[in-house]
């Protein structure tokens, strides 16, 4: 299995927590960083990847020790999450891949499940709202933040679009697994597009409007904090 860690970005909406440091190495509970906790789900039979751009020696710094390859997306700056996906193609062994954000702190029985579960997959959850509806103080800055989600019949039918009407049932986690054919296929089509800037959730929906591949969708209720800013760390931080 390839375990990539998407952890090219500085995060500045942290402010000064992320000035001098990219925003995986932020201090979330007993001195551990996010970046600590998401190798927690590293095992020793799987091919461990995090894809770096910021303050990138820091990370390698930080990780010293541990079995892990580094891919460093050095054009960060003016690209996105899958510039420095698919910079892990030369790092990558055969077997298929899970891919996490690295701003994300969550329940490790996710990955375990996810492991399990055949095809292309993307974690999704329902308890999205309860954590928004803390994060953020009006209806209006919800819909901002949030992505839509629409599901039918156990496939992801579209997703990370602006929300037009009711909010979605599921919010994506920032956590999906792809089969090893199926990222060949993405990569070309990442050529095909041209678009560097694109980001994850956006070329995903472009992969199924294109027909290129479908995915399917698990549901998670297990606990899951994304961590953009200094209100999403508080919140974090009294909740566990």
């Amino acid at each position: 299995m390839n375990f990539i860690v998407l952890a090219s970005g500085r995060g500045s909406r942290l402010n000064e927590l992320t000035k001098n440091k990219p925003k995986c190495l932020t201090v979330v509970r007993n001195k551990k960083t996010i970046l600590d906790y998401i190798t927690l789900n590293f095992d020793k039979s799987d091919n461990a990847i995090i894809s770096t751009g910021y303050k990138a020696n820091l990370i390698e710094k930080h990780l010293a020790g541990k079995s892990i390859n580094y891919v460093r997306n050095k054009n960060f700056l003016n690209t996105n999450m899958v510039e420095s996906l698919m910079l892990c193609k030369k790092k990558l062994r055969n077997g298929n891949l899970v891919i996490i954000y690295g701003d994300i702190y969550f329940d490790q029985k996710i990955i375990k499940k996810l492991k399990k579960i055949k095809g292309n997959v993307i974690a999704v959850n329902p308890n999205w709202l309860h954590s928004w509806k803390k994060r953020y103080s009006t209806l209006k800055k919800i819909r901002e933040d949030a992505e839509d989600l629409i599901v039918s019949k156990g496939k992801i039918i579209s997703i990370g679009n602006r929300i037009r009407k009711k909010l979605p049932k599921f919010q994506y986690m920032g956590i999906l697994k792809i089969e090893q054919k199926t990222f060949n296929k993405l990569e070309k089509f990442y050529k095909k597009i041209n678009n560097k800037k694109i980001s994850l959730t956006h070329f995903i929906d472009q992969t199924i409007k294109a027909k290129i591949t479908t995915y399917n969708y698990s549901v998670f209720k297990n606990y899951w904090y994304e961590i953009d800013n200094i209100s999403d760390l508080n919140y974090l931080k009294k909740n566990i």
